[in-house]
C-alpha cells in the first residue's frame, strides 16, 4: 500500500552497491526505516532526496517489514548545514540523538516539529550551542529522565542560590550543599537557562545571547547528566567535542 508522509532523513546506511536503507523521522508515523533502491546511483531520482537532514514529502510502499521508498519531494534541503563542517557536526549529533532516543513507528507530532525547528534554526544561523542544549534538555523526557529544575531536589525550596547535583538529579540550594560534596557550582544565569531550555516552546526562540562562561557551565551540566543517566554513547558527540577543541585552536 502506497502512503505519503512528511519527514526528515535522520540516518542513511549503504546497502549493496546501489541501494540505501534510509531512516526517516516522520510527522505521521514516527521513526521508520525504508529501502531506497538505486539511491546511490548519481542519476537516481532518489539520490538527492535521501541525503541526511533532508526535509520532504515521501511516498512509501509500506509492508510488514522494511518499507520501500518510491519517490520524494524536497521541501527543505538544509543547504547551509551541508556546506559548513561545524554545522554538519551539530546536526549529525541532533539526528543521532533522535535516532537513539526514539522507538520505531511511535508517532509524536510534537517531537517531529521540535526536530524540524531545531534543524531549521541551525540552517538559518542561530547559535548552534544554544540549539543543541535546548534539544538535549527537551530529549530528557523522551529518555524517561525528569531533572528537578523548579526547586531544590533535596528540600524542595524554591528560593536561594542554586548549584546542580548530578547525584540528586537536579538543582540543589545553598542550604543543602553538604548533601552532595560533588555538586557543580553554576551561575544564576545558567540556572535560569537550564529551566528555560527545559520548559519553553522552541517556536518562540528569539536571538538568545549566551556568554562563553555560561555556555561552558551549561555544557558541563548537561553532558555530565547525560553521561550519568542516559546510557548513550554517541559517536557524533565525541566528534563534536573534538571539533570544539579544533575550533578553539583557530
Amino acid at each position: 500500500m502506497l502512503q505519503k508522509c512528511e519527514g526528515i532523513i535522520i540516518r542513511t546506511t549503504d546497502y549493496s552497491e546501489t541501494n540505501k536503507i534510509v531512516t526517516i523521522y516522520t510527522r505521521e508515523w514516527g521513526k521508520v526505516g525504508v529501502m531506497a533502491r538505486g539511491a546511490k546511483k548519481p542519476n537516481s531520482r532518489l539520490s538527492s532526496i535521501t541525503q541526511l537532514f533532508t526535509h520532504g514529502y515521501f511516498l512509501i510502499q509500506k509492508g510488514t517489514g522494511l518499507g520501500s521508498l518510491q519517490q520524494g519531494e524536497l521541501v527543505t534541503s538544509m543547504r547551509s548545514i551541508g556546506e559548513d563542517i561545524f554545522l554538519t557536526a551539530y546536526a549529525s549529533y541532533i539526528v543521532e540523538l533522535t535516532d537513539k532516543c526514539t522507538e520505531d513507528r511511535k508517532p509524536n507530532p510534537y517531537h517531529f516539529e521540535l526536530l524540524f525547528q531545531t534543524l531549521n534554526y541551525l540552517n538559518e544561523g542561530y547559535d548552534p550551542d544554544v540549539l543543541m542544549n535546548i534539544y538535549e534538555m527537551k530529549m530528557l523526557n523522551v529518555l524517561g529522565l525528569y531533572p528537578t529544575l523548579n526547586q531544590c531536589s533535596v528540600c524542595g525550596s524554591t528560593d536561594g542560590h542554586f548549584s546542580f547535583s548530578i547525584r540528586e538529579g537536579g538543582l540543589i540550594c545553598h542550604r543543602c550543599l553538604e548533601k552532595d560534596p560533588y555538586h557543580l557550582k553554576i551561575s544564576q544565569a545558567t540556572v535560569k537557562l537550564l529551566r528555560l531550555f527545559y520548559y519553553f516552546d522552541l517556536s518562540r526562540l528569539g536571538n538568545i545571547s549566551v556568554k562563553p562562561e555560561t555556555k561552558a557551565e551549561l555544557k558541563k551540566v548537561i553532558s555530565t547528566y547525560y553521561d550519568e543517566y542516559s546510557g548513550l554513547h554517541l559517536k557524533t558527540k565525541k566528534f563534536l567535542s573534538s571539533m570544539d577543541q579544533f575550533r578553539n585552536l583557530l
